[in-house]
């Protein structure tokens, strides 16, 4: 086992781009963790949608061994984190189990909204924290210019930084002897009894559920028997081992150390994360104080398009949520959509990734409805409920009155999109708080409904802004507004997929953008439809989609008028007939479309 003096856990934080992954990449490169043969770009990126678009999603870790310049040989455990506010949770549990962070700042970017979030949960969790200034290669780099965003905007000394090129392997030896000499090495006990964090899981087909684990306290061996404190499960450990980046096995972990165990272990839900492990026998007495859980922001329903295809759908839902602690479903019915699943996200990039994974790493072809937020709903008679679902609202004449979740929002923005930003934030109900500059970009806070948010807030943002300004935001709690449910009708038939939450000022507006979008988008049948948008009983926005007409005058040729009128009311009144009785039927492109409301 290696002494604690000779450990060093950290982890790279950084907006998103910065260039943590290279850097990672470099770092293994250089210590040749990994023979130059297996080496690729993103090599810590094991999914697909990682590689492709070019993100982070799960934090991986990897256990290099450096020899320092002083002769000395350390074990480094690298945590590798995602930059995405949708995956902050995943930041925020490698937190805990690091003592230092290398923060990555981009010397042609500086500072960004992502970068103040990651690094202030890197303070909270006691890091000592290295400033790296990435991408000195390209002729746009400014470091004294980042150096003074650093020191005036998250306010840690920049005047050790490490100008780095990640991509060139410049600065990559002072960076790893920087680790070495500046990190605080971890603290334990090696004849304490066992405490161990759990700090992630996931589920693998040959070896069951693999648990990565952070030990404190005590000595982890092969063969030792152990329990989770919190669910009280026991297991028998069959492997232990450490990632470089394959997993390789050892014989046991020890205080500061960071791997990974099996131990047969069936469910992944029987491994919270947070949770303490420690010996069945002579165990610790007090657990590690654990994570907060995370709590889901934004929901949706995920429909199979064949509903033949539920039954799978369950089972791949099931099995990402085995590797996806922030991840929350439960089923749900649908009249126009059959049965699926109300799922529960960090986030919009949060629900992009998950429904990317089912499609592709399961085949099954999807719905997904509308992305709504929870609201809280107080009836008259005193009682109060949690409304997941636009669908389920009760009838208004019953509640008293309706509270929305509200965020707090930071944008770094240049000077120049400023007057864009502050116009697109009044227009989604936003409440100014607070704006600085540092440098030319001003720093706006914003105190934003959720609703807003979730729906296509980011996409406008970064469109008004060409892609400039930053964003990160963090909730605030439940305020009430004056909010109705906007409900949709098509030939008199509410279609519960679409009906939303909407503030009553932007009903209208919302409504008639609706109607209009699934006029084009429902075939035309052979009866008149009429499309409305309604709050309660009143309508307030209509389209009709014209009736497809065979021309049954075409017969008549000559002879009196009255023989045409006689056909066209004829025709006329077959087409009433079929109103009555005709079913409208909407593809599910429509519902698709009709969902992506701003385009």
């Amino acid at each position: 086992m290696t002494p604690l003096s000779h450990i060093r856990n950290f982890s790279i934080v950084a907006h998103i781009d910065h260039g943590k992954s290279t850097l990672a990449d470099r770092l293994i490169q250089s210590t040749n963790t990994v023979a130059e043969r297996d080496m690729k770009e993103q090599l810590l990126d094991s999914m697909d949608i990682e590689r492709e678009r070019g993100i982070t999603i799960k934090a991986n870790t990897v256990r290099i061994d450096y020899t320092a310049q002083n002769g000395e040989s350390y074990v480094l455990n690298l945590i590798d984190t995602p930059g995405h506010v949708d995956f902050a949770y995943e930041v925020s549990r490698s937190m805990r189990a690091v003592e230092g962070s290398l923060l990555v700042v981009d010397s042609t970017q500086g500072v960004e909204a992502q970068t103040l979030a990651n690094v202030y949960q890197a303070i909270d969790a006691d890091h000592e924290i290295v400033p790296v200034f990435n991408k000195i290669d390209l002729p746009a780099s400014d470091i004294d210019r980042v150096a003074e965003q650093v020191e005036d905007v998250i306010g840690i000394d920049a005047s050790g930084a490490i100008p780095v090129s990640a991509k060139t392997g410049e600065g990559i030896t002072e960076t790893l002897e920087a680790i070495v000499s500046l990190l605080p090495p971890p603290a334990g006990d090696a004849e304490a009894p066992l405490k161990a964090m759990l700090v992630d899981s996931w589920y693998d087909p040959y070896l069951g559920v693999v648990v990565l684990v952070r030990v404190m306290d005590g000595v982890l061996k092969k063969g030792d028997q152990i329990k989770m404190m919190q669910t009280g499960a026991r297991y028998g450990v069959d492997r232990i081992g450490v990632f470089r980046p394959a997993m390789t096995k050892i014989d046991a972990l020890g205080p500061g150390e960071i791997g990974f165990i099996t131990a047969s272990i069936k469910q992944v839900r029987d491994t919270k994360v947070g949770d303490t492990i420690t010996h069945e026998k002579k165990g610790a007495e007090t657990p590690l104080p654990g994570f907060k859980p995370s709590v889901p922001v934004v929901f949706c329903g995920l429909f199979p398009v064949d509903s033949a295809e539920f039954e799978d759908l369950r089972d791949a839902i099931e099995k990402l949520a085995l590797n996806d602690a922030s991840f929350s479903f439960e089923m749900e019915t649908s009249a126009a959509l059959g049965f699926g699943f109300r799922c529960g996200f960090l986030g919009l990039l949060h629900l992009e990734v998950i429904r990317d994974r089912i499609e592709r790493e399961y085949d099954i072809e999807l719905i997904t409805t509308a992305p709504s937020v929870i609201y809280h709903i107080y009836l008259k008679d005193g009682t109060q409920f949690d409304l997941h679902n636009p669908a389920d609202m009760p009838d208004p004449s019953t509640v008293d009155h309706i509270e929305e979740p509200r965020i707090k929002a930071t944008i770094l923005v240049p000077d120049e999109y400023l007057g864009d930003v502050l116009k697109l934030c009044q227009d989604r109900r936003g409440i100014q708080l607070d704006l600085t500059y540092a440098g030319s970009r001003a720093m706006v806070v914003y105190d934003l409904p959720l609703n807003e948010v979730v729906f296509d807030f980011y996409d406008r943002l970064k469109s008004v802004t060409k892609g400039y300004a930053s964003f990160d935001y963090q909730m605030e709690g439940y305020r009430e507004d004056n909010l109705v449910k906007m409900s949709v009708l098509v030939n008199e038939e509410p279609v519960d997929a679409l009906s939303m939450m909407v503030h009553r000022d932007r009903a209208e507006m919302r409504g008639r953008a609706m109607c209009e979008k699934l006029k084009e988008l429902i075939p035309r049948h052979m009866f008149k439809i009429p499309i409305q948008a309604a709050i309660g009983g009143k309508v307030i926005a209509r389209e009709t989609l014209s009736a497809l007409r065979k021309d049954v005058t075409a017969k008549c040729y000559g002879g009196d008028i009255t023989r045409k009128k006689k056909l066209l009311e004829k025709q006329k009144a077959g087409k009433k007939k079929m109103r009555q009785f005709g079913k409208v039927d909407i593809p599910q492109e429509a519902f698709i479309s009709a969902l992506k409301m701003d385009e």
